[in-house]
């Protein structure tokens, strides 16, 4: 019989049990020691391995849910890679939701997880709200967050504050006087206000205090948007895009206007993508270690689940990569 036809019921007929046993024996329930032989040699016999949602009603499932804020990220694919490998490589099976930026489906998800009797969740939240916080105090397995600081439990976060300083310092000392800003909405805590701090107070050390501030989404289409806003409000000679695809779309409208990087606007971003060392010029951009972020979120739940101590929060660090799209004093 091939492996991948292979039922339950079919196990039951060849071990001469019910199909109810069969799935007794797969989800940790009682089961007489002979019933457990004969069951075991058909498996043995036929290579079966129980498909992850049949075992997902086990007293021990050995699958992780992933809940992420989207799909269609460089740092989400990289975060998501990292714990699948991870854990993998320890028999674990990954579960992944994506909420499409939205909070209402980011509880949604959170919530089929716990129902799935999952061991344990990686969320890597938009923003931790009070109904978070009620839903992982009464669930009964161990949530890592992940990208959002959660004093109250257990987190894995991006040093978004120092990393935007950093940048903000870096546009400044460069000469820079009159700066744009493209940031995200504030329901995104880490990017969308700690991050834009960063970058506000480390602009202010150079005496910047007036930047034009510009809010979208993470598309490249509002990247284009905000600069096109931007660059109606100001003569600006720096634009600091939150994320590297708002920095593409402020490429594509700034030579579309037939502005020169950086001789005339000089743009930094955020998030390291590889795209962005094709683009011409080069991307300044700061790159997370979002590899680091999947791996520490993997170990940290496994800890949880072994009941080992764990860091109540572990900050991954970044990397600038200069580029050439800032222009030196």
């Amino acid at each position: 019989m091939a492996n991948k036809k292979m039922t339950m019921a079919d196990i039951a007929e060849m071990a001469g049990v019910t199909k109810s046993t069969v799935s007794r024996y797969f989800n940790g329930g009682y089961v007489k020691q002979t019933t457990k032989d004969k069951i075991q040699k058909v498996i043995e016999e036929y290579n079966y391995e129980p498909n992850a949602f049949a075992r997902l009603k086990a007293k021990k499932s050995n699958v992780i849910g992933v809940v992420v804020p989207t799909l269609n990220s460089k740092v989400t694919s990289r975060v998501i890679t990292s714990i699948d490998r991870y854990l993998r490589e320890r028999d674990y099976t990954t579960l992944i939701k994506n909420s499409d930026h939205d909070i209402d489906l980011e509880i949604q998800n959170i919530q089929r997880l716990i129902h799935l009797n999952v061991d344990g969740i990686l969320l890597s939240s938009i923003s931790i709200t009070k109904e978070h916080k009620k839903i992982f105090e009464e669930a009964s397995i161990p949530v890592v967050v992940l990208a959002q600081d959660y004093p109250e439990g257990i987190s894995i976060i991006d040093d978004d504050y120092q990393a935007g300083k950093f940048m903000g310092e870096y546009i400044g000392k460069n000469g820079h006087k009159k700066v744009g800003y493209i940031g995200v909405y504030e329901t995104d805590e880490a990017v969308g206000i700690r991050r834009k701090q960063g970058v506000l107070d480390g602009l202010k050390k150079y005496g910047i205090t007036d930047p034009v501030i510009a809010k979208s989404d993470y598309s490249f289409i509002g990247g284009q948007k905000n600069t096109r806003e931007i660059l109606e409000k100001a003569d600006v000679d720096a634009i600091i895009c939150a994320t590297d695809r708002l920095a593409f779309g402020c490429y594509k409208i700034l030579q579309k206007r037939g502005l020169r990087i950086p001789e005339d606007v000089s743009v930094a971003g955020f998030g390291g993508y590889d795209e962005s060392s094709l683009l011409t010029p080069e991307l300044a951009t700061i790159k997370f270690d979002s590899y680091g972020m999947g791996y520490l979120g993997a170990e940290t739940i496994l800890k949880m689940i072994r009941e080992e101590p764990v860091s109540k929060k572990q900050i991954v660090d970044y990397e600038f990569i200069e580029g050439k799209s800032v222009k030196k004093c």
